[in-house]
């Protein structure tokens, strides 16, 4: 049985991560663009959700694609995001930890420029990464800039 070398499991961290990063990048492309079906098809049906402007913890995706569209029903619209200092924890060879600092424009009767951190778990399916847990928080320190539109 062949055992993996020290250099062989760098290659795999390294690919993983590479793998990680892209899919972020994805989710990060649809939601700054309000492409909601391309942003949800990356997140798992069971994924969980906690956000620091929601009272409790959204259970699924179809909870949040709910809540998603009650949100646009009342003027919401994503106009742009910005991922940054980005940063990837590979647990294993199926599951990793995503963490960055994310600015988003959004309009909401105004627009609004937000300022958070967010930490996203994936995990490897058969098809490929999904995110199966979205953690956001306000940034310590930073306040959202409101401008009337």
């Amino acid at each position: 049985m062949y055992a993996m070398t020290e250099s062989d499991k760098a290659v795999g961290v390294d690919i993983v991560r590479n793998e990680v990063l892209d899919m972020s990048a994805s989710l990060v492309y649809a939601y700054g663009k309000h492409d909601t079906e391309a942003y949800f098809a990356g997140f798992a049906a069971d994924a969980t959700f906690v956000f620091h402007d929601h009272p409790t913890v959204i259970s699924d995706r179809a909870e949040y694609e709910t809540i998603w569209r009650g949100w646009e029903s009342e003027g919401m619209r994503v106009l742009s995001c910005q991922s940054l200092d980005g940063a990837v924890q590979v647990l294993d060879e199926d599951n990793a930890i995503f963490t960055h600092v994310v600015r988003t424009r959004v309009t909401f009767g105004a627009e609004v420029m937000l300022r958070e951190r967010e930490t996203i778990v994936f995990h490897r399916y058969a098809q490929g990464w999904l995110a199966v847990h979205d953690h956001l928080s306000a940034e310590p320190g930073e306040a959202n800039e409101t401008s009337e539109s």
